[in-house]
């Protein structure tokens, strides 16, 4: 797993720089668009109006010595939407490309774990779909027995001991040996719906056991 590549911020925030602060206008309005801020609006407002009256004033006095005070502006004109304008973006940078998190690979690792074990549990239910002899030969849903086969920590809510039922998401003790006594009378389920239904469990169990749970004949 590679660390996201940080160089379009960093493109982005030294635009100011490199264009002479001719570009800050449109990198602010940018970050406006993309964070949907009124602050980012004003701010490429107000530096596009300070390269305005720069180019104004240097038009208007091109030819003649400029007042103090125009000279002053001028200056000021320039430099704000270049050298100011280039710490603004380094400074919001983060802000606006939403990096602020520190990376962390663990997490990508933890979620690749998480999206092959769901890979192997479906890989599991369609064999034991299509050869449930099979299935019951490989001890799908069954830790609690010597195997080889990884189902991706699927289990047979049919057949499965209270004390393995009972590691199921959201259960407790109490649930699953309710599950194996009504599952003694009834037989069996066919699902996660028929299993909530007929042991008068809470309606939020259902997903899990939708997602962790198979049953088999």
């Amino acid at each position: 797993m590679r660390r996201p590549s940080s160089a379009p911020s960093y493109l982005w925030a030294l635009a100011p720089l490199y264009t002479c602060g001719f570009g800050t206008p449109f990198s602010m309005l940018y970050a406006a668009i993309r964070k949907r801020s009124a602050w980012y609006g004003a701010a490429s407002a107000g530096y596009a109006t300070a390269t305005g009256a720069w180019i104004y004033l240097s038009e208007l006095y091109d030819d003649m010595d400029a007042p103090a005070l125009a000279s002053i502006a001028m200056v000021l004109c320039m430099l704000g939407p270049w050298l100011f304008g280039t710490v603004h973006s380094l400074a919001v940078r983060k802000q606006v490309f939403g990096d602020a998190t520190p990376y962390a690979p663990g997490n990508e690792h933890a979620l690749a774990i998480a999206q092959q074990r769901r890979a192997l549990r479906q890989q599991a239910r369609e064999l034991a779909q299509h050869d449930p002899v099979m299935a019951r030969e490989l001890r799908i849903g069954r830790p609690d027995l010597p195997r080889q086969y990884d189902d991706g920590g699927l289990v047979d809510v049919n057949h499965a001991p209270a004390s393995v039922i009972a590691g199921l998401p959201g259960l407790t003790p109490a649930l699953a040996d309710q599950i194996v006594r009504v599952r003694d009378q009834v037989g069996g389920f066919v699902s996660a719906e028929d299993v909530s239904a007929a042991a008068s469990l809470p309606p939020n169990l259902t997903a899990d056991l939708a997602e962790y749970g198979i049953y088999l004949p």
